[in-house]
């Protein structure tokens, strides 16, 4: 897999860099760059309003992404896909379109190791809605027992369960099509909703096959440009609830007495949408399609394990996540006693090592584990063994200038 490094020119402009900071964001491959500035010095034009050829062109680009982004999700349609800034706004999206779904006395599900980002929205909603909102727990293998979807909630009064496919913390992929299944045996009328984030970019994720009603994932996490998110949802969803936003483009007759909104999915899509970003996001497919999604995962999971064998052997350093490495993807959260999490990324990042610093927008899981930071490793195609050596080292290093 070295030969991929050779793909992102940030390694090859700065051959010292080690970065370890995936979960966060990924670095670009120079198919997705050389995407984007072709798009601005070519065929850079709005979408869906021109009748000139560098605005069709553009046009047939964005369409010919959401198809293809359906395939790599395994979506039904192409118009379940919606295009929005990142997983954050899609998870809002979704939580103010099902805003009027939500009664008092109906139940918010969601978990102890979510991202805020899944976590907040929700939270806000069960209290202006006068819901009651549920999380979670993890055991102590930092998992989810399925004991706690049979029976330590009421789910037949649930409305919504909001839940990680992987733990940005602690690497722990959750069985959701088993959890899916067992929660729709209790009620065959909940929606729910998987954050993806951390799951797309490095694992095969089919919607049909685990049955979620919306899936969200960001593109700058698999490769593609910041500012562009989807949102998966079933279309006999999307055709029923409100949109987020209002404006330009995401209508179809407007007049002084009402306004008749546009099908799915550009109802949701209002304004001039990351037209570049989009555009970046199917080349990051185009790229993780040619590498193999399997492939991927697979390397992913052998650097994860080499990694964890030599941070287990490095005196007081605490790992956070599953111990059995077939149960978490390539997250590594970590403390050193007496040693802050935000010094310990301080003195690597002086070295030229990336990783990351503080409650990783997880403070509700940072408090359940007791610590209020970690330190996180995060790897991604681009990585290798040199790169674990390199870490490990300054980890020596950190606890070196410490001890004194």
């Amino acid at each position: 897999m070295q030969q991929y490094k050779k793909d992102f020119p940030i390694f090859q402009k700065n051959q010292k860099l080690v970065y370890l900071d995936s979960a966060a964001t990924s670095q670009k491959p120079k198919i997705v760059l050389d995407a984007i500035v072709e798009y601005y010095e070519t065929y850079n034009a709005n979408v869906r309003r021109g009748l000139y050829a560098i605005a069709e062109k553009a046009t047939v680009k964005v369409e010919e992404v959401r198809k293809q982004t359906a395939r790599f999700i395994n979506a039904k349609y192409p118009e379940e896909i919606i295009f929005v800034r990142n997983a954050t706004e899609a998870i809002n999206l979704v939580a103010y379109s099902l805003g009027n779904y939500i009664k008092k006395g109906d139940s918010i599900v969601t978990t102890i190791m979510e991202h805020h980002s899944n976590f907040v929205p929700w939270q806000q909603l069960a209290k202006i809605n006068g819901a009651k909102f549920e999380v979670i727990d993890i055991n102590d293998n930092f998992q989810f027992s399925i004991f706690n979807f049979q029976s330590n909630l009421n789910f037949q009064k649930s409305k919504m369960l909001a839940i990680t496919h992987v733990s940005n913390v602690l690497g722990t992929i959750n069985p959701i099509k088993e959890i899916i299944r067992k929660v729709r045996s209790k009620n065959p009328h909940i929606k729910i909703l998987v954050d993806a984030a951390q799951s797309v970019p490095h694992m095969s994720v089919d919607v049909q096959d685990l049955d979620c009603d919306f899936l969200v994932f960001s593109g700058h996490k698999m490769m593609a440009s910041t500012g562009i998110g989807v949102l998966y949802g079933k279309k006999e969803l999307l055709a029923q609830i409100q949109p987020f936003l209002y404006g330009g483009d995401m209508i179809k007759e407007v007049t002084i007495e009402r306004t008749i909104f546009a099908d799915v999915p550009y109802k949701f899509e209002a304004g001039t949408p990351d037209i570049a970003g989009i555009i970046s996001l199917g080349s990051a497919i185009e790229y993780i399609n040619s590498t193999g999604i399997n492939r991927v995962q697979n390397y992913e999971f052998r650097i994860m394990n080499y990694a964890m064998e030599r941070l287990k052997k490095i005196d007081g350093l605490t790992l956070y996540g599953p111990q059995n490495a077939q149960n978490r993807s390539g997250v590594i959260s970590f403390n050193i006693d007496g040693i802050h999490a935000h010094d310990v990324a301080q003195v690597l990042g002086d070295m030229n090592i990336c990783i990351r610093s503080g409650h990783h927008c997880t403070m509700p899981l940072h408090k359940r584990l007791g610590v209020p930071a970690t330190a996180r490793a995060s790897f991604y195609i681009y990585n290798d063994e040199e790169d674990v050596d390199k870490l490990i080292d300054g980890l020596k290093e950190v606890k070196k200038i410490f001890s004194h």
